[in-house]
């Protein structure tokens, strides 16, 4: 939804949300634009509906895009321009809370960017990014990318990369994190809580010694002191 305030970052499990994923023309919110946008609506904890669309990013996709992606510039010819696609996705979603992986640092820098440019405002939805939990909750894995998630759960990784199949494993993803963590994702098994973007905090080496070092770096530079 459109608002004069961006949402909040929320560390608790919801049974209702939208998990959603964008595509992009590369990984830059100030020069890149958007290719694809996918959804699902999740009520009770259940996939209900889901929206995808391809997007013309006026703009030649780049090889390392597709590389990833698979969308050519043939495949979003005739496709909305995000304008379009983004007034969809935002009737789709309501004032749902918005789930996805890395969106904290990724997708929702290019909905704010992109709110303010076509419509003067900002999106007010609150939203959970199911990577920062996923470091609170499963700190023993090496990394932490939905693929990995997907693996360790045992769920198919077929199709990643592309925005709507990429939904429907984060959500089931998001379901077993929400299991695993009683609905809660705050101090999850012993890991000190960002108090500033509620990212998990973790030990580091200094120049002075060891402090807690926000794993949100670099949007987040918050360190405390290891007493």
């Amino acid at each position: 939804m459109l608002s004069d305030k961006p949402g909040k970052y929320r560390n608790k499990y919801v049974a209702d949300y939208c998990v959603f994923d964008l595509e992009t023309t590369g990984i830059s919110c100030r020069n890149d634009e958007v290719v694809e946008i996918s959804a699902v609506k999740v009520i009770g904890g259940k996939n209900t509906e889901e929206y995808t669309t391809l997007v013309n990013p006026g703009m030649p996709i780049p090889f390392q895009a597709t590389a990833v992606n698979g969308i050519t510039d043939d495949m979003v010819a005739d496709a909305p321009d995000f304008e379009t696609a983004f007034k969809g996705f935002l009737d789709f979603a309501g004032d749902l809370v918005l789930v996805g992986h890395n969106i904290h640092s990724f997708d929702m820098k290019f909905l704010y960017r992109d709110a303010e440019k076509f419509w003067g405002r900002t999106v007010g939805n609150d939203y959970i990014d199911t990577l920062r939990i996923a470091r609170c909750i499963l700190p023993q894995l090496r990394h932490h990318r939905l693929v990995d998630l997907a693996e360790y759960y045992g769920i198919s990784p077929e199709g990643a990369h592309r925005a709507l199949n990429d939904c429907r494993m984060n959500q089931i993803v998001f379901e077993r994190l929400g299991q695993e963590a009683a609905g809660s994702f705050e101090a999850v098994k012993g890991v000190r809580i960002c108090p500033r973007c509620q990212s998990p905090l973790k030990k580091r080496s200094g120049r002075f010694g060891e402090f807690y070092g926000c794993t949100g770096y670099p949007d987040c530079r918050y360190t405390e002191d290891i007493c």
